[in-house]
Parts: structure tokens; C-alpha cells; sequence
């Protein structure tokens, strides 16, 4: 079985990580299995659009992505939000690669759909040799940046692209972490969910905003292997947890 565990962490969250956050990686280390963390920056990136009058349009929590914005979007990511996240791990004792500071692509991919969303990508591909050999020396930070067949940089989204990477690593466990306990249904979070449930809360609009490409995404990362997905805004608490049983319902 794998001993690798991916985390998505999303822009809001990589602020307010706790003790317990850095505490669990400890302990998974300890215990043999390799993480990988897929930062996402999407807070920091409407921001600085804004300061740059730059327009911050959203389609079903996908970003769309003109060349100046994924400029913006590059910069902050790989200027920004992946540098101060490695400081924190390490300033927690955690030996930490920053993998797309490396020279080395991370993931390979193409248009989503140019016409709608300019230069956002979907991962086809990974550079396995290459992400496999990093986490044999600390938890590697990657941001959710794709490269495309002709060179071009695609920006992608995170939890779309955590749940790519966990698929195509065969990743035991996928956690998608946001600001949130997990899928709230009337303030109450939701212990479970299958994809009928799910259907039914995005045909409903209970589920929308950037909840929808987290849930897709976990749904499809079970589809292709990922044994088990868990969104919540705590590694030790649970929050919402799919799984492959479930999946089978």
C-alpha cells in the first residue's frame, strides 16, 4: 500500500495552520509515510489582482485566468504564499522541500477550456521520478501550476489539481484543508458523503462556490484510487470523509 499522504492546503488556511497541524505531520513521519502538500493561494491572488485593477471573475470556483493575471498568480504563489509556508514547517522542525523553486516541473497538463477560462489547465501527467525522489528528503510544497505540452504555464485549480496528483501517485489518503469543518448542510457539517448526496446538494445549490471543484475533485481522486478523501480545517479533527465504499453506494 502507499505510504504517501497529500494534503491541500487553500490560500486562507496556509495563514492559520495550528499546532496540531505541524504536530500530525510529526507523527505521519514518524510513522514512515510521505507527505506532499498542494498549496493554494486564492485569497492572496484576488487581492493583488485588485491592488493591479486587474479583473476577478470566478466560475464555479475556477478562476478565470487571463496572461496578466497568471503572472499575478505565479508571483504570489511561488513568490509569496509557498515561501512563507515552508518557513513555517521548518519553524516547526519539519524538513521541507519547496518544489517548484527546484527547476523541475511538478505536473504536466492542458486547457481546460481556453475559450471560457484562458490559461487554466487540468493535470494529465506528473513528474513521478522527480516527486518521489524530493519527498525521500521532507514534506514537499508544490502550488498547483501545470505545464503544458508546448511549454506553456497553466494555472489550475488546487483542489483539482491535489486530487490529480493523488491519483496518479496512488496516494492513501487525500485531505483537502480549508476554512471550514467540511460540508456544511444547515450549519451542521456532514460526517459522510456519496455521490448521490452530493448530486442532490449541487442540483439544490447547498453546495456551491468554491465548495463545488472540492467536492469534483475528491470524487474523482476516489474514482481513479485514492482509497479515502477528508475535508475539513483540522488533520486530527474529522470533518467530512468520501470514501471508496461510499463511492460504491
Amino acid at each position: 500500500m502507499s505510504q504517501i499522504i497529500v494534503i491541500k492546503i487553500g490560500g486562507n488556511a496556509t495563514n492559520h495552520l495550528s499546532e496540531e497541524f505541524y504536530q500530525q505531520l510529526h507523527k505521519w513521519r514518524e510513522a514512515g509515510k510521505q507527505i506532499l502538500i498542494v498549496h493554494g493561494g486564492g485569497p492572496q491572488i484576488s487581492a493583488w489582482s485588485e491592488k493591479l485593477d486587474l479583473a476577478v471573475q470566478k466560475i464555479d470556483g475556477i478562476r478565470v485566468t487571463d496572461q496578466q493575471t497568471l503572472q499575478v498568480t505565479q508571483a504570489v504563489l511561488l513568490g509569496l504564499v509557498q515561501p512563507a509556508l515552508c518557513q513555517h514547517l521548518m519553524a516547526h522542525g519539519l524538513p521541507v522541500v519547496g518544489m517548484n523553486a527546484m527547476g523541475q516541473p511538478v505536473a504536466y497538463g492542458e486547457y481546460l477550456d481556453q475559450a471560457v477560462y484562458g490559461e487554466v489547465g487540468k493535470v494529465t501527467a506528473i513528474n513521478q521520478d522527480y516527486i518521489q525522489n524530493q519527498l525521500q528528503n521532507g514534506i514537499g510544497v508544490c502550488a498547483p501550476i501545470a505545464i503544458s505540452k508546448s511549454g506553456q504555464t497553466l494555472n489550475v485549480n488546487g483542489d483539482v489539481a491535489a486530487a490529480a496528483i493523488s491519483r496518479l501517485l496512488e496516494a492513501e489518503k487525500l485531505y483537502l484543508v480549508t476554512d471550514v469543518p467540511g460540508v456544511m448542510v444547515n450549519r451542521h457539517v456532514l460526517n459522510k458523503l456519496t455521490p448521490q448526496k452530493a448530486d442532490q446538494l449541487l442540483e439544490t445549490q447547498v453546495i456551491k462556490a468554491g465548495m463545488k471543484p472540492k467536492i469534483k475533485a475528491a470524487f474523482d481522486a476516489l474514482k481513479h484510487g485514492v482509497k479515502e478523501v477528508e475535508i475539513t480545517n483540522e488533520l486530527q479533527h474529522s470533518g467530512t470523509n468520501l470514501s471508496v465504499e461510499q463511492f460504491a453506494i
